[in-house]
């Protein structure tokens, strides 16, 4: 009997090894092990599975968490020479989106080999099939094409020369809907298997070949998607694969790796203080692991933070921050009260801005504008600040055309601690000094820079780089219908009252990561690969250990996110 029944063991075990691959005579869990449930990880393996492997997707997260960061994005996405692009009468090449994409990365180290050749793959897809295959898949876009980071004013240095972000209709959400769905379908066919709250610590190698993953089963917890989760340990796992997929993000919710990291000798000391733009579970700890498995994690140094950060007046998730999408027309100055000079301008600079109030010795810094203003020019980040474009709720985008600020903004103009109404700039000084209890502003010296300001509004010349771009900005119909307001003296009563606004630095982005080929595979220090071992998105540097060189075009991480995964997914798959 006893004999009998290993004899049925043993043919289910052999009948499973056939069906889930082996190698080196030893039976798998699967033939791809994705290890993070982000967009990345969804794309890789919604490729491995259409090429018929057998994948299993990790996540230390619970399934509330399904799709990570990029379920509270804008769901920008960067295109050239789009339908969207054309119809706006933007004239877009892949010519010129290279020159802006070269002028803003900047590579200048031996190991931007691969980056390099994962910018020109990038560009290569957002100027070919990237469009064509999304709409494919149900995704749709926004008509007015965004035009963001518009760089430091050079036609060869950073920035992009024309609009190219595209917001999702639907948001973050509905560019994750394509690949939940396709990774759903996968799994009802007996393709994907999902393992949430498994925490990975090591990777295990045999031979020099990554071969899976063991780690701890972590408790469930039922926190909402983005909340803080528990890191109570209920038991361990261990999962053998042909391959494995690094998708677990990059480390902008953990500030002492971001401080660790901070690029000093380019943006000097670490902030003290900032506020997260990611949930607290993007903590970089997979590069860490990975390293120990020999995979190469490069341009750790280099990194996206933004600069127009507000605290959050409802938090979800620790030092919670939401990013400021300005217009160009805010008066910007540091903790001190002086005017930042061009290209540290609201939309044009973000690293170049980052190094100015750095350079300042603070923190923070001060948007001052009108009610005008914030009504046409501010927009918040994040689906869950954008109803009416995550909702496709066209009524309420309509709304956008109003009178009023929308409802988002008027909720942190009302609610939230970082902002000051006031009917004039008397006032309004010694409520921001009170704010901050610092004392550090003066009301001549700032009154002496706005009125200086303002005389440049009255005649359509003007030698002030700011008062001209926004001239400029108002040259594209996109920016002018929705954007961008109608030049006016800050101190015009008629376009009052003021509004005070402070900006913190929020963590975002890391630009750096683990190094791979254009297969996705993670590769040694001396560029050999690592077998059985590949990355995709944040943690990659959105490709090859950071493809955006030391600046981002914007719409480009959810875009680095999908191909790399594509990529990625292919080659785990052996395509």
């Amino acid at each position: 009997m006893a004999a009998a029944a290993a004899q049925h063991r043993a043919f289910f075990k052999m009948r499973e090894g056939r069906r889930m691959g082996c190698r080196g005579g030893h039976f798998m869990d699967c033939d791809v092990l994705v290890i993070g449930a982000g967009l990345a990880g969804l794309v890789a393996a919604s490729e491995a599975a259409a090429l018929g492997r057998k994948v299993i997707v990790l996540d230390q997260e619970g399934e509330q968490n399904l799709g990570g960061q990029a379920f509270w994005s804008l769901g920008g996405l960067f295109f050239v020479d789009s339908p969207e692009q054309r119809r706006m009468g933007i004239r877009d090449t892949r010519e010129l989106a290279w020159q802006d994409w070269m002028g803003s990365s900047q590579f200048d180290r031996p190991e931007d080999h691969w980056p390099r050749l994962w910018a020109e793959a990038y560009l290569d897809f957002a100027a070919g099939e990237k469009r064509r295959w999304l709409h494919s898949l149900g995704m749709r876009w926004f008509p007015v094409v965004g035009w963001a980071e518009r760089g430091g004013g050079l036609a060869h240095g950073h920035g992009n020369s024309v609009p190219r972000f595209h917001v999702t209709w639907g948001t973050g959400p509905a560019v994750l809907e394509p690949f939940i769905r396709l990774t759903r379908e996968a799994e009802s066919r007996g393709l994907v298997r999902f393992r949430f709250r498994h925490r990975v610590d090591e990777l295990m190698t045999s031979n020099g070949r990554v071969t899976g993953a063991r780690g701890a089963l972590l408790k469930e917890d039922p926190v909402r998607r983005g909340e803080r989760s528990s890191r109570d340990v209920a038991g361990d796992f261990e999962i053998s694969a042909g391959a494995v997929v690094v998708t677990s993000g990059g480390i902008g919710g953990n500030h002492d790796l971001v401080r660790r990291n901070w690029p000093r000798k380019r943006l000097g000391q670490p902030p003290a203080t900032m506020v997260s733009g990611v949930p607290h579970h993007v903590d970089g700890r997979m590069l860490e692991i990975a390293s120990r498995a020999r995979g190469s994690v490069i341009n750790s140094d280099r990194m996206w933070h933004y600069t127009e950060g507000l605290r959050n007046f409802d938090p979800i998730w620790p030092d919670h921050g939401i990013r400021i999408l300005p217009g160009p027309s805010s008066f910007w100055c540091d903790a001190d009260g002086n005017r930042f000079s061009a290209p540290a301008m609201p939309g044009f600079d973000t690293l170049g801005t980052l190094q100015a109030i750095r350079d300042s010795g603070h923190d923070y810094s001060w948007f001052i504008l009108t009610r005008a203003i914030i009504k046409k020019e501010f927009a918040l980040s994040g689906s869950e600040q954008n109803p009416d474009l995550t909702g496709k709720n066209i009524s309420l985008l309509l709304k956008r055309l109003g009178k009023n600020p929308p409802a988002p903004v008027q909720a942190f103009m009302d609610r939230g601690e970082d902002f000051i109404v006031r009917d004039r700039l008397e006032d309004l000084v010694p409520a921001m000094n009170a704010l901050t209890g610092e004392n550090r502003l003066s009301l001549d010296h700032l009154r002496q820079q706005i009125e200086a300001r303002d005389r440049e509004i009255s005649n359509p010349f003007s030698k002030d780089a700011q008062v001209t771009a926004i001239r400029g900005a108002r040259a594209y119909r996109g920016d002018r219908l929705l954007r961008t307001a109608k030049p006016h003296r800050l101190l015009d009563p008629k376009a009052g009252p003021l509004i005070a606004v402070r900006l913190h630095i929020l963590t975002r982005k890391t630009l750096g990561g683990l190094q791979t080929d254009l297969s996705g595979q993670v590769l040694e220090q001396s560029g050999e690969p690592v077998p059985g071992l590949y990355a995709a998105g944040e943690v990659a540097g959105f490709g090859g250990g950071g493809m955006h060189g030391y600046n981002a075009l914007e719409g480009t991480f959810l875009g680095g996110c999908i191909f790399s995964g594509r990529m990625a997914g292919r080659g785990a798959a052996g395509v």
